[in-house]
């Protein structure tokens, strides 16, 4: 029971975290500074850049190819290269 409440949590708050990046009350720079936090570790990159305003799942694949992060990639697994090239492409 303790587990399933912790997953619940969780994704409430990526749910929250999601809708934010949305309507733009917070930035790409701010979710990837705050990577060490387990909400935001554990979140694959593709759920991530499609929460970005004018970003879908067509768009989130060809930027994820063409920096070279892998579709079930988490955010707590981006290299530094990585990260300033999708802070450079999506800022």
């Amino acid at each position: 029971m303790k587990a399933l409440k912790k997953a619940q949590e969780m994704r409430s708050k990526r749910a929250e975290l999601r809708a934010k990046l949305k309507n733009g009350s917070i930035s790409l720079q701010d979710v990837l500074d705050s990577a060490d936090d387990e909400v935001i570790a554990r979140m694959r990159v593709t759920y991530l850049i499609q929460s970005l305003p004018q970003i879908g799942k067509v768009t989130s694949k060809k930027i994820m190819s063409e920096i070279g992060i892998n579709e079930n990639r988490r955010v707590q697994g981006l290299g530094k290269r990585q990260r300033n090239e999708l802070l450079k492409r999506l800022g």
